[in-house]
């Protein structure tokens, strides 16, 4: 039986191509020789459980781990400290075949619920007593525990951890302790129920900080995909195919599984060059058109938390740069739920993957495809595609005559924080079901945003900047030059939004060098 790959639930190397977790193994295993306490936290489908299988059977020759999920036990049984007491030690007695005779039949006894008035602090006793006989380190792993931060009994089981992690010195417990899930328990309150009373003292400040970098790099895809050639033969070239899976993903695991599995199994036999540049674009398609439960839980966390959706429009629409603030709950949020990544002090999209799911989700509403400038670019749809390619210039012409017409009378305040949604809200309907586009990062600001649209195999690069005069204007010319050295094309575009009632508006030809730019002004 060969391998596939595999994007629900855990991964295991010997059915699935992954990617190597040792060197990540290994430097966990650093913090719990050290005795560390700590939580793992990242968004849903991140490989957390496959990184906490993995490491259980890393650690067992050094240590006796007890590995534990909290999806297996309801939320009735946080309801008192006796039901979660049997709930606790009955999780215990499934998972666990090793366990001392005298433990196992305390355990037995607790896990009956039959004994009333059961208490945290005699689950306590006999977990120590445990750690107390064993003839190696207990380490205690718990996955999904955000599953039990609305419950009081399960602070109250944080303290305990807490008080004796702080007498560590003077009688055995556990060597470590490691908790993983997307709501960091240190701050319990933010996943408390809106009707219920804040529970914000979590006792979990004994944590050490988590740095392993969970995100695949282009030397963990390009090893899964040199596995996966071994097999197959394909002739692909592992490191371009795994650097632009990288592009598209930034590394997030269910995303470059998805898109190797899409390759694999709905594209392959239909490509005549099997794993070519073409088949990601394709399977970087489908997964956008794809619902699946990431996609639902990334949006329905944007419905749930209004100031994380106003932080997305604000990135994804205007252009902000804005600079990461822990304390800002609109950012804590977006980062702990994987919408945003931190890099030199400012915020951005985690990947290209979710920008454009985003952006689609904002301009394909029923309101935005209402609106007039939509469905223009609807209605002028076929003047702008010839034998498979965008006509740009034209595209360009038209949007700009619409909205001079329409807009062109408007102040620059009413336009200025919206003009980049207006141009691709006239381009959406376009390009919609065969091409996609996304903003740049690295060229985002309030003034300058560079959009990469994929179609059909090409690329087009159009900067969409707001005019600040001729000179500034050449330094965008300038820039859009080396980015289109960049991207080894020889064709670039220039939306130019200018305010100035003497502006001239049209679309022209600028030659720099050995490139060509087509600059429209509106």
């Amino acid at each position: 039986m060969k391998k596939f790959f595999n994007v629900n639930g855990s991964c295991n190397s010997q059915i699935h191509y992954m990617i190597d977790l040792s060197e990540r193994l290994s430097e966990i295993k650093k913090m719990v020789d050290a005795g560390e306490y700590f939580t793992i936290n990242r968004a849903r489908q991140y490989g957390k459980t496959t990184l906490l299988a993995a490491l259980a059977e890393y650690l067992k020759s050094d240590y006796k781990v007890i590995s534990l999920d909290f999806q297996t036990i309801s939320y009735g049984d946080f309801e008192n400290e006796e039901k979660f007491v049997a709930a606790f030690s009955n999780e215990i007695l499934i998972s666990e075949y090793d366990i001392p005779e005298d433990i196992r039949s305390t355990l037995l006894h607790l896990a009956d619920g039959k004994e009333r008035n059961v208490t945290l602090s005699v689950l306590f006793r006999t977990l120590l007593q445990w750690c107390r006989i064993s003839e190696k380190p207990l380490v205690l792993i718990i996955d999904e525990v955000d599953t039990a931060t609305n419950n009081q009994v399960f602070v109250d089981f944080l303290a305990q951890l807490h008080a004796y992690y702080l007498r560590r010195m003077q009688m055995p417990t556990f060597r470590s302790v490691i908790l993983a899930g997307v709501y960091d328990v240190r701050n319990v309150k933010s996943k408390i129920r809106p009707e219920e009373n804040h529970k914000t003292n979590s006792p979990w400040n004994i944590a050490a900080k988590f740095k392993i970098d969970m995100n695949f790099s282009v030397d963990d895809i390009s090893g899964m995909l040199n596995e996966y050639e071994q097999d197959y033969q394909t002739g692909m070239d592992v490191v371009e195919i795994a650097e632009m899976i990288y592009s598209y993903t930034s590394g997030y695991p269910y995303l470059v599984s998805c898109l190797c599995k899409m390759i694999d199994e709905d594209i392959k036999g239909e490509s005549k060059t099997a794993w070519c540049k073409q088949d990601v674009l394709t399977a970087v398609k489908m997964l956008l058109n794809d619902k699946n439960p990431l996609f639902e839980s990334l949006i329905g966390k944007l419905n749930e938390y209004p100031g994380v959706k106003n932080l997305i429009y604000r990135l994804l629409f205007r252009g902000e740069n804005i600079g990461y603030n822990p304390d800002d709950s609109g950012i804590d949020m977006a980062e702990m739920f994987g919408f945003i990544k931190v890099r030199n002090g400012n915020v951005y999209i985690a990947n290209r993957i979710f920008e454009t799911r985003l952006y689609n989700m904002f301009l394909m509403s029923t309101d935005e495809q209402e609106k007039d400038v939509y469905r223009e670019g609807a209605r002028l749809k076929n003047q702008f595609i010839h034998d498979g390619a965008l006509d740009m210039w034209r595209i360009l012409e038209k949007f700009v005559e619409y909205f001079d017409d329409i807009y062109g009378d408007r102040d620059e305040k009413f336009l200025e924080a919206d003009v980049r949604r207006y141009f691709m809200l006239f381009l959406k309907p376009i390009i919609n079901g065969t091409g996609n586009y996304y903003i740049e990062a690295r060229t985002r600001n309030d003034e300058q945003t560079d959009m990469i649209i994929d179609y059909l195999g090409q690329q087009y690069i159009i900067e969409m900047k707001i005019w600040h005069g001729n000179a500034y204007n050449e330094r965008g010319e300038k820039q859009l030059s080396d980015y289109l050295e960049y991207y080894h094309v020889d064709k670039g575009y220039m939306l130019s939004f200018n305010f100035n009632k003497n502006k001239k508006i049209g679309v022209k030809e600028v030659v720099l060098g050995e490139k060509l730019l087509i600059e429209a002004v509106v």
